[in-house]
Formats: C-alpha cells, structure tokens, sequence
C-alpha cells in the first residue's frame, strides 16, 4: 500500500525548524546586546536608592543605637 504524503506533518516541521532558527538568532542578538552593555556600566553613576547603600545607613544605626 502506498502512503499519502502528508504535507501538514511537513509545513509543521519546516514552520518549527524556522522558529527554532529565529529564537536563535534572537538569543544571539540579545546575548551581544547584553555584552555591549555590561562594558558601559562603569559609566553608569551609582545612586544612593542602591539596596547597598541602604544596608550600610541601617547598620551604621543599630551601631549607634546599640552604644546608646
């Protein structure tokens, strides 16, 4: 018995390697764009809403408040 092609099965496959091929290039893209920028974050100034900055006012507090 001869088998019908199945060209849904294929136009499925072929949409499915083309997505996988953008999602890769999309990556890629993405990736060298986070590269660009991690080289300018030292020119970044650092403000002082920083989560570090924060940590050293309260610790800097409860040393005082504890040599009260």
């Amino acid at each position: 018995m001869v088998f019908r092609q199945n060209y849904g099965l294929q136009r499925a496959e072929r949409n499915r390697l083309k997505q996988a091929k953008k999602e890769a290039k999309d990556q890629e893209r993405r990736d060298a764009a986070l590269r660009r920028k991690s080289g300018r974050e030292g020119d970044l100034p650092i403000q002082a809403n920083t989560p570090d900055a924060a940590d050293a006012d309260a610790s800097e507090f409860s040393v005082e408040a504890a040599k009260q």
